[in-house]
């Protein structure tokens, strides 16, 4: 009886077969990760519209959300934020723009021993406001800044 094994080449055929279909089953897995997205609030045209749709009921402004970005944006297709949290148990950080087609822009899920601080580089249409949207112990507070977006950073 001839025993099969990586050096003969049915072997080699049944376990490469093998191979393929247990790394194609893990190439799904980011794909299930993101089947719990909040395409409303994504899809949403108004800040209104985006807020029913995450769930938010009056936020209040907070000291202790800072929102971190330059005041001229020299290139609207590429605008860097970053958002700091210190309010305990923060669990999401989200980033929206009152003047883009769709007004969330970015959403960020964290975890109970994740340092509330994230970056994003974004895209924006024109000058608008951005609003860093901070979800703590269930409730929601905001930090705001107009980022002016201009054509060759002339500051128009």
């Amino acid at each position: 009886m001839i025993e099969h094994s990586w050096t003969d080449r049915r072997g080699f055929i049944r376990k490469a077969g093998l191979l393929s279909l247990v790394a194609s089953t893990f190439t799904l897995l980011p794909r299930l990760a993101l089947a719990a997205w909040n395409k409303a609030a994504f899809d949403s045209k108004t800040l209104a519209d985006a807020y029913q749709a995450m769930g938010v009921d009056a936020p209040k402004e907070s000291a202790d959300v800072q929102l971190l970005a330059s005041d001229i944006a020299e290139n609207g297709a590429v605008v860097p934020l970053q958002a700091v949290s210190k309010i305990p148990n923060t669990t999401q950080i989200s980033f929206l723009v009152e003047k883009n087609p769709n007004m969330l822009a970015a959403l960020f899920d964290l975890g109970p021993d994740t340092v509330a601080d994230v970056t994003a580089r974004i895209k924006m249409g024109q000058t608008s406001n951005v609003i860093a949207l901070v979800k703590a112990d269930g409730k929601f507070y905001t930090a705001t800044k107009e980022i002016k977006v201009t054509l060759g950073g002339c500051g128009g």
